[in-house]
């Protein structure tokens, strides 16, 4: 099982979620940790090689992890946010980018 590690706000940017979404995201990345994908999820090319974008929809919203599992040490959590509009902000996949350069990644 790989461990996670949570780069900058994301661990206090994923507690601050409703308690459903939580579960739901923490069983995602749980199955990640032990070899599997995600049920709902696509690459995010634009934030760096290997990252990748878990999509939850709730009857809070809906609400996104992007992370990077391609490194043998950890996966790493590089943002979590609720998505507001249809397509993903660019503030947001500008903030993943840069945590991506942050743990040694190149896109």
């Amino acid at each position: 099982m790989k461990t996670l590690k949570f780069i900058g706000s994301s661990l206090d940017d994923l507690r601050a979620m409703p308690a459903a979404v939580r579960r739901a995201l923490g069983v995602e990345l749980m199955t990640i940790q032990y070899g599997g994908d995600p049920s709902d999820f696509k690459p995010m090319k634009t934030v760096g090689a290997g990252a990748y974008e878990i999509r939850y929809r709730g009857a809070d919203g809906a609400f996104r992890v992007i992370y990077v599992a391609k490194f043998a040490e950890a996966i790493f959590v590089l943002h979590a946010f609720q998505k507001k509009t249809r397509k993903t902000a660019k503030a947001d996949i500008d903030l993943a980018a840069q945590r991506y350069t942050l743990i040694g990644g190149s896109s």
